[in-house]
C-alpha cells in the first residue's frame, strides 16, 4: 500500500469509525483532501438542479392534490401525497449537502444541524421507500377487490397508513440523533457518526439496505407481478386494452427507476459493510470507489426525487389535466394583472401629457348672448375633443405596451 493511501488512512484515524451518514452527499472518510475539485463542482451542480427540479414538482404535485378538496380523494392520492411531502422535505436538505460538499467536505453548520439535517434526511428516505412500498400493494389490492368484489381500503385507513409509517421513518431516525455529531479530523470540522461499538455503524448501514432496498424492492416487484397477472387473467377478448398497456409501461417505469436509482448506492454500501467486516481489504479499488463513484452513486440515488412526481402523478391523466386547468388559471390571472396594470400605464401617460399642452389652456371668453355662448362652448368642446384624439394617438396604448 502506497505512503499516500496510508497517510490518508492515518488523518481518518479509522475509516469506518468516522463514516457520515449514508445518503448524505459526501463521506468525508473516503473522500481525501486531494480529491478531484471537477467532481465536487459537479455534484454541487447536480444537487442544486435536483434540490430545484424536486421543490418544483413535488411542490406542484402537492397544490394539485390539496385543490382536489371537496372532491372525493382517491386512496391512490393520499399516498402520493405522503411521497410527495417526503421528497419535497428531501429536497430542502439538498443544499445543505451542497454548501459541504463545495466546502471540500467541510461542515459549516454546527453541532446542531449536524444532528438535525441528517436526522430529516433519513426521515425523508425511509418515508419515501415506505410509501412506495405501501402503494404498490394498495395498487394490486384496488385492482383485485374490484375484480373479485372483496374488501377495498377506505380512505380513513390510507391516511392512518400514512401516519404509520411517517412514525416508523422517525424512529429510524433515532441512531442518527444519537451517534450524528460533529468531529475534528486533521484540522477539520465534519458531521460524522460517531458509534459505541466497532461493529455498530456496519450493522446500521447493513440494517438500512435491508429496510430501504431489499425487502421494499422484492414487495414492490410481487406486488406489480401480481397485479400484471391480474390485468392478463381479466384481459378482454385475449388482448390488452389501451388502460392495461399503460398501466404495465407504468409498472415497468416504476420498478426500474426504483432499482437503478438505488441499487449502485447500495452495492457501495454493501462494499463497505464488507470491509468494516473484515471480510474484504481496504486497497486501491475500496478506496477508488469511495473517492469518486461513491459520490456519483449518492446523485443517482437523489436523482429519484425527481422522478417520483413524473412516474406517480404527471403519467396519470387526471393529474395532465388538473396541471393544464392549473397554468391555463395562472396564465388568465398574470394576462388580466398585466393587461389591467397597462391599461392604468396608458391611462396615467395620457393625463399627464395633454395638460402640458399650450393649446389645451383654452379661454373662455365671456359671451354677449345665449347663441354666441352656446356656438363657442360647441367650438371649444370640439377643438379639446380633435387635440385629445391626436395626443392619445401619439402615445403607446395598451396593446403597445404588451
Amino acid at each position: 500500500m502506497e505512503s499516500g493511501f496510508q497517510g490518508y488512512e492515518e488523518a481518518n484515524n479509522s475509516i469506518y469509525q468516522n463514516e457520515l451518514l449514508w445518503g448524505s452527499s459526501s463521506e468525508p472518510a473516503f473522500i481525501s483532501s486531494d480529491s478531484s475539485f471537477g467532481l465536487r463542482v459537479s455534484i454541487t451542480c447536480i444537487y442544486s438542479v435536483v434540490c430545484l427540479v424536486g421543490l418544483l414538482g413535488n411542490g406542484l404535485v402537492m397544490y394539485l392534490i390539496g385543490a382536489q378538496k371537496g372532491k372525493s380523494t382517491p386512496i391512490i392520492n393520499i399516498f402520493i401525497f405522503g411521497l410527495a411531502v417526503a421528497d419535497f422535505q428531501f429536497s430542502l436538505m439538498l443544499p445543505f449537502w451542497a454548501a459541504e460538499t463545495a466546502l471540500d467536505f467541510i461542515w459549516p453548520f454546527g453541532e446542531v444541524m449536524c444532528k438535525v439535517v441528517p436526522s430529516l434526511t433519513i426521515v425523508s428516505i425511509y418515508a419515501n421507500v415506505s410509501l412506495l412500498t405501501a402503494m404498490s400493494v394498495t395498487r394490486y389490492r384496488t385492482l383485485a377487490s374490484a375484480l373479485k368484489a372483496g374488501s377495498t381500503m377506505t380512505p380513513n385507513q390510507a391516511k392512518w397508513i400514512t401516519v404509520a409509517l411517517w412514525a416508523l421513518a422517525l424512529g429510524a431516525t433515532v441512531p442518527t440523533v444519537m451517534f450524528m455529531a460533529v468531529q475534528d479530523i486533521a484540522g477539520v470540522q465534519v458531521c460524522l457518526f460517531r458509534f459505541p461499538t466497532e461493529y455498530g455503524l456496519g450493522i446500521y448501514r447493513l440494517h438500512r439496505v435491508v429496510f430501504t432496498f431489499v425487502i421494499p424492492l422484492g414487495i414492490i416487484s410481487a406486488s406489480y407481478f401480481l397485479l400484471l397477472r391480474l390485468l392478463k387473467t381479466y384481459q378482454v377478448n385475449g388482448n390488452y386494452t389501451k388502460r392495461q398497456k399503460q398501466v404495465t409501461t407504468t409498472i415497468r417505469l416504476v420498478v426500474s427507476s426504483f432499482f437503478i436509482c438505488w441499487f449502485p448506492n447500495h452495492v457501495v454500501t454493501v462494499w463497505g459493510v464488507l470491509v468494516k467486516f473484515h471480510l474484504l481489504p481496504i486497497d486501491k479499488a475500496f478506496y477508488f470507489l469511495h473517492n469518486y463513484i461513491f459520490p456519483l452513486t449518492t446523485c443517482l440515488a437523489h436523482a429519484s426525487s425527481c422522478l417520483n412526481p413524473v412516474l406517480y402523478c404527471l403519467m396519470r391523466n387526471e393529474f395532465r389535466k388538473a396541471m393544464q386547468e392549473t397554468f391555463w388559471k395562472l396564465s388568465k390571472v398574470v394576462s388580466s394583472y398585466w393587461n389591467s396594470s397597462t391599461h392604468k400605464i396608458g391611462e396615467e401617460v395620457v393625463s399627464v401629457v395633454l395638460p402640458l399642452s399650450p393649446s389645451e389652456n383654452l379661454s373662455i371668453k365671456p359671451k354677449r348672448d345665449k347663441e354666441n355662448h352656446t356656438f363657442s362652448s360647441s367650438l371649444e368642446l370640439r377643438t379639446k375633443e380633435t387635440k385629445l384624439t391626436t395626443k392619445v394617438q401619439l402615445m403607446p396604448g395598451p396593446d403597445m405596451l404588451l
